[in-house]
């Protein structure tokens, strides 16, 4: 951060004021973080949604546009990924901690394990 503070110093602050809130993506299990590195599945699912009832007709109605919402979400949902190791998932609601993306317990005491 040194390095950039003094060409951008709003920019190194803003970094710097939210460094936990930014790095909370790494306290969370390695093998989940493909599926909390995007939220397209949520965006492209309402973006079908959206698409689709705009352009139709018949949706004069709220319990037709329910319907047709409902038919549409329910086809996205066969192409979602399901979670990988859900197995982890019993750790995270047992408030295991995680760093770097392995448990607490389990992160590497040697820093020359990464250089090998």
């Amino acid at each position: 951060m040194r390095d950039y503070q003094a060409k951008y110093p709003r920019a190194v602050e803003k970094l710097e004021k939210d460094r936990d809130v930014l790095l909370t993506f790494f306290d969370f299990p390695a093998e989940h973080w493909r599926h909390i590195r995007s939220s397209n599945a949520i965006e492209s699912t309402f973006a079908t949604v959206r698409h689709r009832s705009s352009r139709t007709k018949n949706c004069v109605s709220r319990n037709s546009f329910l319907g047709l919402s409902y038919k549409l979400i329910q086809q996205a949902e066969r192409h979602w990924r399901g979670i990988q190791h859900p197995e982890r998932l019993r750790e995270l609601f047992a408030r295991v901690i995680f760093i770097d993306g392995l448990p607490a317990n389990e992160t590497r005491q040697d820093p020359q394990q990464d250089a090998a």
